[in-house]
């Protein structure tokens, strides 16, 4: 007999593990039920996320091993001592960080043009098809790389292949997450749910230089092959449980009005009723007119606006260059476009820094430098927080970066005055970089994603994300491959072309600023936090 959902239909597009939830929670407890599922959902994708990260971050961790100075290690007794003896080939030569940093670019810059085409596809895929695929072969990228290791390959080619490939299996998580969350969970305090959740970036960056830092001075091979490992067997895990969206497990999040004190309830209702007028089919119209002012129903309880208004299944995906039309996306793009070339410095080039300027050795610099993101997370959630309060997210990410700028400068000076000094400089530093990268990223590519310019048609999010993300990926890609050549002339220098993609991050939210600080007589709407 086949699994009915509450509403009595058959569940043929769940997965094996969400009908194993449907056999375990009776199909009379809706609450019940749906809160089990959104917490799947938030379980799930964050540990997607969190390997993807953690595949990342691998890196620049092993760059460490593969070019440093020699000098003063013992050899083994078959090798003749030279200043190159202990680094790979072929970043052995005095070119070895431009290399290095056109390695990683040839993943970024791969990363940054596919994802453009990735948030499209997503629009009109399974997104629990494109995440497991996308996990199993992202996986498979760090294997390829960890395996020259395994086959002392030293052909720089390989290297930029298996770097590109993997660029581009990549793209496959942050719109299919992004995507899978919004249809899960409404604008209630969205920004502090999407800054927790967004820890996983940092989470990732946590476990990836761990996992490689254990395994760096005995065979920096397996630093790619165990989170290669962990990430094909989680994308195992993706397939068997995720429900991608409401629908396909039988619930219909964000067609219930919500009635919560503290929101303008009629505001609300004309909203969702113009939507609903335009956008729901004419059964769930006839369901939502029922609707009165005093309706009590029983609604999910962290959530004061649904991010999406029941669209059909058969709604047309929203166009690219229609996406790129909603307010606030072009903006958001280039600031995030400066912004994530500060956050990849930091996370390629970070453990370098580093052990150069510290008597830290390669595992040391590279544990070290998780304290950066350790900041992170309590920086994105912070973010969350504060434009949650202020209904203000372009001058929550313009505070952030103007104060990221003086930290930058004190942080060069005296990080290298003591391990604490370096550590508490770096959290700090961490909390405000990655503050507006969270950010942008995850509530505000949601809020766009969701504009009620779409009137209600919930097939923007990822395109939205993959635009935004995108655009920020270039100069993801550009800074690593800026800081190979700038590093040439001293550290000091890339901490000023740091400083400078700070300011020009807040230049390009200069019109939304203006718009924001226009509205700050209205009032802002009143979020209550437990």
């Amino acid at each position: 007999m086949p699994i009915q959902t509450r509403t009595g239909q058959p569940l043929r597009s769940g997965p094996l593990g969400i009908c194993l939830i449907e056999h375990l929670i009776p199909s009379s407890n809706v609450n019940k039920k749906t809160l089990c599922y959104k917490g799947v959902v938030l379980l799930l994708t964050f540990w997607s996320y969190c390997c993807y990260h953690a595949t990342r971050r691998t890196i620049s961790i092993v760059k460490t091993t593969l070019y440093h100075n020699c000098s003063g290690l013992t050899p083994p007794d078959n090798i003749i001592p030279n200043s190159t003896w202990c680094d790979w080939a072929p970043f052995d030569g005095p070119d070895a960080t431009t290399l290095l940093g056109q390695l990683d670019s040839a993943f970024l810059f791969s990363y940054a043009i596919f994802m453009f085409f990735s948030g499209i596809i997503a629009e009109h895929v399974n997104l629990r098809y494109f995440l497991t695929v996308g996990m199993i072969l992202s996986g498979f990228a760090n294997y390829l790389f960890g395996l020259a290791y395994v086959l002392n390959i030293h052909t720089f080619s390989y290297f930029v292949a298996v770097q590109i490939f993997g660029g581009i299996v990549q793209t496959t998580g942050w719109p299919g997450v992004v995507t899978v969350m919004g249809n899960w969970f409404g604008k209630g305090k969205r920004g502090v749910i999407f800054g927790i959740w967004n820890s996983h970036t940092s989470i990732g960056n946590i476990v990836g230089a761990f996992i490689a830092s254990y395994y760096l001075s005995s065979n920096w091979g397996l630093s790619f092959i165990v989170p290669g490992v962990m990430m094909t067997v989680s994308g195992l895990v993706m397939f068997f449980f995720l429900p991608e969206t409401p629908s396909s497990v039988g619930c219909n999040v964000g067609t219930v009005l919500p009635t919560h004190s503290g929101i303008n309830s009629d505001n609300a209702r004309n909203r969702y009723r113009k939507l609903s007028d335009t956008d729901v089919t004419s059964e769930d119209n006839s369901d939502t007119s029922s609707i009165s002012d005093d309706d009590t129903r029983p609604i999910d309880q962290d959530e004061s606006l649904p991010i999406l208004q029941a669209t059909p299944d058969d709604k047309q995906a929203v166009k690219f260059f229609t996406a790129l039309q909603i307010p606030g996306v072009i903006e958001f793009s280039l600031s995030l476009f400066f912004v994530k070339l500060i956050n990849y410095t930091f996370l390629y080039w970070l453990p370098g820094y580093i052990k150069s300027s510290t008597t830290l050795d390669a595992g040391q610099s590279g544990e070290l430098a998780t304290v950066f993101d350790f900041g992170g997370v309590l920086g994105g959630i912070a973010a969350g927080f504060m434009s949650d309060v202020t209904g203000k997210s372009a001058t929550t990410c313009a505070i952030m970066l103007v104060l990221s700028v003086p930290m930058l400068f004190v942080y060069q000076l005296y990080g290298a005055v003591s391990l604490n000094m370096n550590s508490i400089l770096l959290f700090i530093l961490g909390m405000l970089v990655n503050g507006p990268y969270a950010l942008i990223t995850t509530s505000v590519a949601a809020e766009l994603g969701t504009h009620e310019c779409l009137k209600g048609n919930s097939k923007a999010l990822a395109t939205v994300a993959s635009i935004i993300d995108g655009t920020g990926s270039i100069g993801a890609a550009l800074g690593p491959l800026f800081t190979g050549y700038v590093l040439m002339y001293g550290w000091e220098y890339v901490f000023y072309m740091l400083m400078a993609s700070c300011m020009l991050a807040v230049l390009l939210l200069v019109r939304l600023l203006i718009a924001e600080y226009k509205k700050i007589s209205r009032p802002v709407p009143v979020i209550e936090y437990p």
